[in-house]
């Protein structure tokens, strides 16, 4: 996928058929992580959230002792929300869903 800022439609047309790739826009997803967007917004936080809940659906954490939800949240924590936090600051609504996750 090719992404240009600041060049003209035609040029950038005629790049990415030379390169025979598709010609993308801004906002992305790049190593799962949404470019281009306002990271002080929620909806930059659902891809984030979303993966999240995909991946404690299956846990019933209901069932899970104290030692049994911190190996889940160490597990889970450590992937994604880890390497997005670490480039974008998050909104503070953000940090309490991810809490209200593993309650």
């Amino acid at each position: 996928m090719l992404v240009g800022v600041n060049i003209p439609d035609s040029w950038l047309g005629e790049a990415a058929s030379a390169l025979c790739c598709k010609v993308g826009k801004i906002p992305f997803i790049y190593l799962g992580l949404p470019i281009g967007g306002d990271s002080r917004r929620l909806s930059f936080w659902e891809p984030v959230l979303d993966r999240l809940k995909t991946r404690l659906s299956g846990w019933k954490s209901r069932f899970l002792s104290v030692g049994g939800r911190l190996v889940l949240l160490k597990s889970v924590l450590t992937s994604l929300p880890v390497y997005a936090l670490s480039f974008f600051k998050a909104p503070s609504g953000i940090i309490s869903s991810i809490e209200s996750l593993f309650i």
